[in-house]
């Protein structure tokens, strides 16, 4: 498993389906300036998959007032996509989705993030690339385990937080909470309080 965080994210281009239902070539280099937050699941038609996807639809508000694109991946085609959208949530479906789904079929995409399986499916990859087009967070989990909205938010605002400040952000940082100016006796001062 490759380790992308502090590297240029590997560009793609790929058939989505989009929030109106229309299909559209995506592109990363289409959202350079803004962040994006990439995920991907196995497939469609599955049973955590739709738990996820209806999950970052339900937030995009949130996602879109700090400006971060979401972008959802898996292996299969657009037409699947466009299908299982169609279907509503109590029959089975994921209703209409308000980002991009990218039908990544020949596995390029997971491929180049390495989270493809050997029997061909994408591990449950989250990628946050900043505006310069860098991972700067990721996390895989396997197949059985869902990820948190939330915990995706809180790395956006946290990054954000330090770009906007230059400073850094303490585990289980939540906006409004202190943080560390990166300087290495307030750090030593911190670390003795926090651990003493």
């Amino acid at each position: 498993m490759s380790v992308l965080v502090a590297k240029p994210a590997p560009e793609f281009s790929a058939q989505a389906v989009m929030p109106d239902g229309t299909f559209h070539e995506v592109s990363l280099s289409d959202y350079r300036g803004r962040y994006v937050l990439l995920f991907f699941y196995p497939l469609d038609f599955t049973f955590v998959c739709p738990t996820e996807i209806i999950a970052f639809s339900d937030a995009i508000e949130h996602f879109e007032s700090l400006d971060v694109q979401v972008l959802g991946c898996s292996v299969d085609s657009r037409y699947s996509h466009y299908a299982w959208r169609n279907m509503p949530r109590g029959d089975g479906g994921i209703g209409q989705i308000r980002y991009p789904l990218l039908a990544d079929l020949d596995k390029s995409i997971a491929r180049a993030y390495d989270v493809l399986l050997p029997d061909g499916v994408a591990l449950r990859g989250l990628f946050l690339i900043d505006q310069q087009g860098v991972v700067r967070h990721q996390v895989v989990n396997d197949l059985p385990l869902g990820r948190s909205v939330d915990e995706a938010l809180r790395m956006v605002q946290a990054l954000q937080f330090f770009e906007r400040n230059g400073e850094v952000c303490p585990a289980n940082w939540h906006e409004g909470a202190a943080t560390i100016k990166p300087d290495p006796e307030k750090c030593h001062e911190f670390f003795e309080k926090q651990y003493a």
